[in-house]
């Protein structure tokens, strides 16, 4: 079994907690995911099994799409509804205009210090394990980018929907902290559902629930192919005998591929297989970051008549 299965996370449940679910399942050793949801979130969790794996590294570099409600006036120590409340302020002169014009220092590339409560690590151990120590923290602000961020729905202070589309490393509950203090109010992220990573849509993901049923009844999902994963990346294809160098890890020159782009490609044979994720070399070689095999990519069994055609792609 070898593909990505979106899901629907709920809310609740880790990333990780996810990933197990679906390894007991699917009776499947390798399962990853690409890209982690805070337990408060829920939405768009590409989950990648066997072969697919391979590419849980680029899809955490794939932009991402979320919406999001905020509280104004209360401050929490994980800027979120799951943490102590660390500070409130009266914010019953905030309105929709002055929240508008506060949005526009965090749209465009900007520098966000992390949450303390994030799962990013110093020294090796993650920032919240120093939180819950108590142990302050200095931690540098990152570059990401914010593409997109509106208000979409103001229902008052206590009530604010938002939608985002940000780099990889953004942390929406962030945003949220510091729109707060751009306000003097403080803020933090009451809801947040992911719905859309990368090439991956809420619209082709299925609650956690009904993916577990499917494969405990022994139904085959139809995954998502491992190109079709990495539908982001510019495609280029090869011929059979340049196939059979990539991934027998030969030297290939980048010239060789027809490859138009100076940039990251993924490799595909004749028949639509990937070959290789790969990008130039500054002696003009292939550099392939990593290749994928051809037996893992032949068409899965038929999927079975009452697996509901529109829970898979």
């Amino acid at each position: 079994m070898d593909g990505v299965i979106v899901v629907d996370k709920p809310v609740g449940p880790t990333s990780f907690d996810v990933v197990a679910k679906i390894r007991r399942a699917a009776r499947v050793r390798r399962v990853g995911h690409g890209g982690t949801l805070d337990p408060l979130a829920s939405g768009v969790l590409p989950v990648c099994m066997g072969e697919a794996t391979k590419l849980a590294a680029f899809l955490l570099d794939a932009d991402k799409e979320y919406e999001f409600a905020v509280r104004f006036g209360v401050e929490t120590e994980t800027d979120d509804a799951g943490g102590a409340v660390t500070r409130t302020a009266d914010a019953s002169g905030v309105d929709a205009r002055a929240v508008r014009e506060a949005l526009g220092p965090l749209r465009g590339p900007i520098l966000q210090v992390p949450p303390a409560y994030a799962a990013i690590k110093r020294d090796g151990k993650p920032l919240y394990a120093y939180a819950r120590e108590g142990t302050p923290i200095q931690v540098a602000p990152r570059a990401v980018t914010v593409f997109e961020l509106e208000l979409v729905d103001f229902a008052g202070t206590t009530q604010a929907g938002f939608r985002v589309r940000c780099s990889k490393g953004t942390y929406v509950r962030a945003l949220a902290r510091d729109l707060g203090r751009a306000l003097g109010v403080g803020a933090h992220v009451t809801t947040l559902r992911r719905i859309r990573s990368g090439p991956f849509s809420l619209a082709a993901a299925r609650p956690l629930e009904e993916i577990l049923a499917g494969l405990a009844s022994g139904a085959v999902p139809r995954l998502m192919t491992l190109p079709a994963a990495l539908a982001d990346y510019p495609t280029a294809c090869v011929d059979d005998l340049l196939a059979r160098r990539l991934r027998a890890g030969q030297r290939v020159a980048w010239a060789s591929l027809g490859a138009v782009l100076e940039t990251r490609v993924c490799l595909v044979d004749a028949l639509g297989a990937l070959i290789a994720v790969a990008e130039p070399r500054a002696d003009g070689l292939v550099r392939t970051l990593r290749v994928f095999g051809v037996e893992s990519q032949k068409p899965a069994p038929k999927v079975s008549a009452d697996v509901d055609e529109g829970a898979i792609l």
